[in-house]
């Protein structure tokens, strides 16, 4: 299989079911930002020495991926066969979230991004993660998508925050407090 197809030298790519678009459609935005997060995860996941949160971020990824093909395939789109995003998904990841916090301490001020490098990285996951759901939202304001896309999204922001908590707390270094001047 070649990589390369010449089918988008023209500005347009293809959706799951076949329906073209123009490759800045909202549409592609949303998908494309989610696989920026992806490949940003693989990279805090670099930085990242404890084995349960590596697990963990593994996990997300392969679930981005299931986002990604999500957001590609418009709902009207038929006989196609994909796992969609599921209330599931949003469960588990509100389950990781109770069960990190439940070991840190609780936030008392504003923190600022940063500490050990896996903190920093997974700090700008979230930033990236944040864009990412501003451009989903953005997506269901003109089309009609999983509303569980929406709520995964969501929840993930916040799960990476609690990650670039826990990450910092396992290497035993605190959060930086946010000092307002």
């Amino acid at each position: 299989m070649k990589i390369y197809t010449k089918t988008g030298d023209g500005g347009e790519t293809g959706l799951f079911g076949g329906r073209r678009v123009s490759k800045n459609s909202v549409r592609i935005e949303a998908y494309g930002t989610v696989d920026e997060l992806n490949a940003s995860i693989g990279l805090a996941n670099s930085a990242v020495t404890d084995a349960r949160l590596r697990s963990m971020l593994m996990t997300i990824q392969h679930t981005l991926f299931v986002l990604g093909s999500d957001l590609a395939t418009p709902l009207e789109t038929k006989n196609v066969h994909l796992r969609r995003i599921s209330e599931t998904d949003v469960k588990a990841l509100e389950l990781q979230i109770d069960t990190l916090e439940a070991e840190l301490e609780p936030l008392r001020n504003f923190i600022l991004p940063g500490g050990t490098e896996a903190s920093s990285r997974l700090h700008v996951c979230r930033t990236i993660c944040r864009r990412a759901e501003r451009c989903i939202v953005q997506l269901d304001g003109t089309e009609d998508i999983n509303t569980f896309d929406i709520h995964y999204i969501n929840r993930l922001s916040d799960f990476l925050f609690v990650l670039a908590r826990y990450a910092n707390h396992a290497a035993g270094q605190p959060d930086i407090d946010w000092q307002q001047e």
